[in-house]
């Protein structure tokens, strides 16, 4: 989601959910993504993740950003859509993983703990930094 406020361009990241991201900030936030399998259309995907893991709608025209592979491997395709929201108003879902390592005991922990409104100089430093292309072709696309 992007939106243009006080004659700026800002994106909306979000910052997984978990402990082991915890008090982590620059380089850690994301756009909200998820995994997906055929016959599910990647848009459609998207648009799945974007509301499981913020709770806010998602409006047309989607702009499509391009893909980008991770670190570790995962592939992210990814569109835009001008809106807004209040991240203060966050509905993500969970997961469920074992905590502390080696417990035994299973903790619920959402996936997304934090969304925030950035402008795109901010955002860059914010973002994983595989996914600063993505902010590059927004910028591109919207400001042209």
């Amino acid at each position: 989601m992007f939106r243009r406020a006080g004659g700026k361009l800002e994106v909306l990241l979000a910052r997984p959910g978990g402990p082991w991201w915890r008090g982590k900030d620059a380089g850690a936030w994301t756009l909200p993504k998820g995994e997906y399998e055929a016959p599910e259309e990647p848009l459609a995907a998207a648009l799945r993740e974007w509301q499981e893991e913020t709770g806010f709608p998602a409006n047309p025209p989607f702009i499509p950003l391009g893909e980008v592979v991770q670190k570790a491997g995962k592939r992210v395709t990814a569109w835009a859509f001008e809106g807004d929201c209040d991240p203060a108003a966050l509905c993500s879902n969970t997961f469920s993983m074992e905590w502390p390592p080696k417990s035994g005991r299973q903790a619920e922990f959402p996936e997304v703990d934090r969304a925030e409104w950035f402008t795109i100089e901010e955002a860059r430093v914010k973002i994983l930094e595989s996914q600063v292309p993505l902010l590059e072709e927004l910028r591109s696309v919207v400001l042209s």
